[in-house]
């Protein structure tokens, strides 16, 4: 197949997506349980690719990713509060100091940039560790992060432990699916490019990566930094879908979510991490709901046994042990959606590559 007549495809399949996304809210409304799953979903499946890029593809062992969502999310809501709104938000700090507000687009820039900024700064010390070491170093950092986000000092900027609203928020589904999308084709075109070569050869390899002239540090920072950039972009998207914002939620459970969604999407598969990311937020958040709520059969005589608060995360962790035992590489491994609908070519001896 051309590379024109691939890339007239893939725009008509875009084209086609946002066309059914446009019915799918007309038919069952902004609020519906299938929109706000669909909203989430693609804000984990942009959070869940940085985290991938890092981790599946460049190899590196990194647990801050809620740590960078803090900070874009809190510069994103920052920057956006309108002045007229900063008092009523502010009323422990009079107003707060921030004297300026910024559009939409602009703060969810800037929270791509400050993130990437601040990991700059963390990576000089911390990615010259390898391994677990790496992994404790990055998380140690987030949760340094969300403590100085609600300290009171602090408070004139970040309104300490208390929440910020009243930003813009997004009310279809449209918006965050464009951004998102967006997002992971930059990502997907780095991965293709030498820089995502290099990414892989340090993954599988860093000798001989370095023997062939790949600068490792360089290399492993520029990983670290660009995927801190979308996971900034990723947590000012969750603040406008969540509509007010408190640094207590990004805890180091919401890394563990990301991390498990890109395990059992499969480590280096980009369409493997948006699928999985819409199937944990449809199975935690919809298709199991009903198992927190107690039934009753037969007229009200037998009550189903286990079925009431909680229980739904039992079960979902079952699922989720099961996912893992079954597909050890998770559901795509290290292929692509895409790549099940090429014909593979052959070598002069037959074989397949």
């Amino acid at each position: 197949m051309k590379k024109s007549t691939k890339n007239l495809i893939n725009i008509g399949l875009l084209i086609l997506m946002f066309v059914v996304l446009y019915f799918l809210e007309q038919h069952f409304g902004r609020r519906s349980m299938l929109i706000t799953v669909l909203k989430k979903g693609a804000i984990y499946a942009l959070i869940a690719v940085s985290m991938n890029l890092l981790n599946g593809f460049t190899g590196l062992f990194s647990l801050g990713q809620a740590g960078f969502m803090l900070v874009g999310a809190y510069t994103y809501a920052v920057l956006t509060i309108p002045m007229a709104k900063r008092m009523a938000v502010y009323q422990y700090y009079e107003g707060g100091i921030i004297n300026f507000t910024v559009p939409a687009i602009v703060g969810i820039l800037a929270a791509g940039l400050l993130a990437a900024l601040l990991a700059a700064l963390i990576g000089l010390p911390v990615l010259r560790l390898k391994s677990d070491y790496l992994a404790i170093a990055t998380l140690g950092f987030a949760e340094i992060i969300r403590a100085i986000i609600q300290w009171d000092t602090l408070g004139p900027i970040t309104n300490g432990s208390n929440l910020l609203k009243t930003y813009p928020t997004f009310k279809s589904v449209i918006p965050v699916f464009a951004a998102a999308t967006i997002c992971i084709a930059v990502i997907v075109f780095l991965i293709n490019s030498t820089y995502g070569r290099a990414f892989k050869a340090i993954r599988d390899d860093e000798i001989a990566a370095e023997a062939m002239g790949i600068n490792l540090f360089h290399h492993k920072q520029m990983a670290f930094v660009i995927s801190s950039f979308f996971a900034g972009i990723g947590g000012a998207l969750l603040a406008m879908y969540q509509g007010s914002l408190q640094a207590n939620a990004f805890k180091s459970s919401m890394t563990y979510e990301i991390l498990l969604i890109v395990v059992i999407g499969g480590m280096g598969s980009i369409s493997g991490s948006v699928m999985a990311s819409f199937l944990f937020i449809a199975c935690s958040e919809w298709w199991l709901r009903f198992l927190d709520t107690e039934m009753y059969l037969f007229g009200g005589t037998f009550k189903v046994p286990l079925m009431r608060s909680g229980f739904r995360m039992v079960v979902f962790s079952v699922v989720i042990m099961i996912v893992v035992l079954f597909f050890r590489k998770g559901i795509m491994g290290e292929r692509e959606l895409w790549d099940l609908f090429t014909p593979r070519r052959k070598n002069k001896e037959g074989v397949k590559q």
